[in-house]
């Protein structure tokens, strides 16, 4: 356990408030690589997934809990770290116009972006190219296929400058190809996740290294009998 590791939250107000969990979890904060687990209700629903993270592993994110760790970087823009935290997955976009889910569902058109420019005023926002375009984004209609279908990861909720955005969870571009921030992984295993979520059953993403499993245990002890939180990884 990280001792300068702090959630400054009530227990009893997160504690089974969220029905479905995926949990990634790293070896450690420089890891590229990551394993997955979803579960409802503390019974994991599929087998475990192998999911690709951040070039330079992990960085502290912005999530639905406060986190400190004065041990490991913060999140910030353009460091190739993913999050780590526990956020909420607010929404999926695909390619598909119309796509039956459970899900709010965002569909990409050719103008829709995500703004990754900090002094924007649409910076960690999805939107339609506007008339003034802003310094940086990214196109969420991709020629790669990255972003076919994904699902949108609530970091940074409020903009703060320079603290990350556009973080999603979304294709891998080959197998061992790590991401600049995101979490990535194969069509069939994405697929299914996203059939999967329901929006009232409140899904959350938990990312973290091992060394912070016992604290993740205390907030979720749901997750009690997940072999990520209670042994080496593989």
């Amino acid at each position: 356990m990280i001792k300068s590791f702090l959630i400054l939250i009530s227990f009893s107000i997160f504690a089974f408030s969220s029905q479905q969990i995926l949990l990634v979890v790293a070896k450690n904060v420089t890891s590229p690589t990551a394993k997955l687990q979803c579960f409802e209700n503390g019974i994991q629903i599929f087998d475990t997934i192998d999911v690709n993270i951040g070039k330079n592993g992990l960085g502290i994110g912005l999530g639905k809990i406060k986190i400190q760790n004065h041990n490991i970087d913060l999140k910030k823009e353009g460091d190739k770290k993913a999050p780590i935290g526990i956020f909420k997955l607010s929404s999926v976009f695909g390619y598909e116009k119309n796509k039956q889910l459970h899900m709010p569902y965002i569909y990409t058109s050719k103008d829709l972006i995500c703004v990754d420019d900090s002094k924007s005023r649409y910076y960690n926002q999805i939107i339609h190219m506007p008339k003034n375009k802003p310094n940086s984004f990214e196109l969420m209609k991709r020629e790669d296929n990255q972003y076919k279908i994904g699902i949108v990861v609530e970091h940074n909720k409020d903009a703060l400058e320079q603290r990350g955005s556009c973080i999603f969870i979304h294709l891998q571009k080959h197998k061992d190809t790590p991401t600049v921030g995101c979490t990535s992984m194969n069509y069939k295993n994405l697929n299914k996740i996203i059939h999967w979520l329901d929006k009232s059953k409140n899904p959350i993403l938990i990312q973290i290294p091992r060394a912070m499993s016992q604290d993740i245990l205390q907030l979720y002890p749901e997750l009690k009998n997940s072999k990520l939180l209670n042994k080496n990884l593989n």
